[in-house]
């Protein structure tokens, strides 16, 4: 296994430990923590392995970090003007 798979493996098993652990922001930090060094490793597995390899690790990384991706979502649709209050 290449240097990049191991680090997003290590990525994931930390961030479960994580989300185990009692947090009074409710896991915010650590989510931002997570992001900051998930890209650089998602990077790194597209850039050793290709692009689809490089979707299946985001994908796992989305599953992991579903809260942060569904706001990104919201305020994307809001900034965009297609928002379902309207």
């Amino acid at each position: 296994m290449s240097l990049s798979l191991i680090l997003s493996c290590l990525w994931a098993l930390i961030a479960n430990v994580l989300a185990m652990t009692p947090s009074r922001d409710l896991h915010w930090r650590n989510a931002y923590i997570l992001v900051a060094v998930g890209i650089p490793i998602l990077g790194y597995v597209v850039f050793q392995h290709g692009p689809w390899v490089g979707l299946l690790v985001l994908a796992g990384a989305c599953s992991v970090l579903r809260w942060p991706v569904i706001y990104l979502g919201r305020w994307l649709r809001r900034a965009g003007g297609n928002s379902p209050a309207e």
